[in-house]
């Protein structure tokens, strides 16, 4: 890439930005609220649904590439497909903020919004495994994509519970991803994350560290859902070896906390569909760590993420694994650090205990 066209990338991030913020300050003054109870960390009454402003910066520039740069789409029924799932992701979320929704139907809408985008013909079905090398899954392709689609998509809005966590997280993640796959000659890849980073750039002034506004089930399930879709997108790159691990290792500290919660809760006999605020992040700040630095921790997790996948791409066939394991370290420190805290203060893993 050019420094020109560097230049010119960069200066339309910065518009959409701007029109993610435009959006936000619109969204705090129609003022959807979000109301204290005991499993939340605010107080008082806080405006939801910022993540308008992501989603209008992301469409927005997507319609700008579909007009003007073809080499930065996917094939057309890929493109297509995913476009309208996000979309539908989009409406069904805002509809969920301004009244909410079960989690059942949350769950159905992700799941056909996943059937849709894989429909389409966007799935994986081969992997290439170091040491193995390329692995033909066929029709399993399928079920592991619809899986990894909707978990990712959970996963981002589960996370999304302390003021700047989901959206500096996924700032950062893409942040990396747009670096690579520029590299690498992803251009959808990198487009993809570029507009999303610029729609978090917008909103996160407004949420961290004090929040006017909180990014809403709208931005935190769209952008779950366009970081599985550019994983998806990744493992397309031929010159990288197991691309399919690049999102999971820049989310490895969101994916890791929610694996985990989601793990712990099933041996404990809990419903998965009861709301909770046992993540790991929630009994950190609970234990008494203010919540910028847990969100601080989550951004460096997703830095350090990132760092692997650049090791990850150069690293010789046989140094690929541990590369790929390496983000496994910070997050066992983490579980560590918090369960310790835990014991000191007395707290109970068992919702609402």
């Amino acid at each position: 890439m050019t420094l020109h066209a560097f230049l010119l990338h960069l200066g339309f991030a910065a518009s959409l930005a701007c029109l993610s913020a435009l959006a936000v300050r619109v969204m705090i003054a129609v003022r959807v609220m979000d109301l204290p109870d005991p499993r939340k960390v605010q107080r008082v009454p806080v405006p939801r649904g910022g993540g308008v402003g992501v989603v209008l910066a992301f469409l927005v520039g997507i319609a700008v590439l579909y007009a003007h740069a073809e080499f930065s789409r996917l094939a057309e029924p890929y493109f297509r497909g995913v476009i309208f799932s996000a979309v539908a992701i989009a409406i069904v979320s805002f509809i969920d903020d301004v009244r909410a929704l079960s989690a059942r139907l949350r769950l159905a809408t992700q799941l056909a919004a996943a059937c849709v985008t894989v429909a389409s013909g966007l799935w994986v079905q081969r992997y290439s495994l170091p040491g193995l090398g390329v692995v033909d899954l066929g029709l399993l392709g399928i079920p592991a994509t619809l899986f990894f689609i909707v978990f990712v998509t959970n996963a981002v809005n589960f996370i999304d519970g302390l003021n700047g966590l989901a959206s500096g997280t996924v700032l950062v993640a893409c942040g990396f991803l747009s670096f690579i796959a520029a590299q690498q000659g992803g251009w959808f890849v990198y487009f993809s994350a570029l507009l999303l980073a610029a729609g978090m750039a917008g909103f996160i002034p407004f949420n961290y560290p004090k929040a006017r506004i909180f990014l809403g089930d709208v931005g935190a399930q769209f952008a779950g859902f366009m970081m599985a879709v550019t994983g998806i997108a990744a493992a397309r790159f031929e010159r990288v070896e197991l691309s399919f691990l690049l999102v999971p290792l820049v989310l490895s500290g969101v994916l890791f906390d929610v694996g985990f919660t989601l793990a712990r809760r099933l041996l404990m006999g809990e419903s998965l569909f009861k709301a909770h605020n046992t993540h790991l992040y929630q009994m950190a700040f609970r234990s008494g760590v203010p919540a910028w630095l847990v969100a601080a921790i989550h951004w460096g997790f997703a830095a350090f993420g990132g760092l692997c996948c650049l090791l990850f791409v150069t690293a010789s066939p046989g140094q690929k694994v541990p590369s790929a394991l390496l983000p496994l370290l910070p997050q066992l420190a983490w579980v560590l650090f918090v369960a310790l805290r835990v014991r000191r203060g007395g707290l109970s893993w068992r919702s609402g205990a």
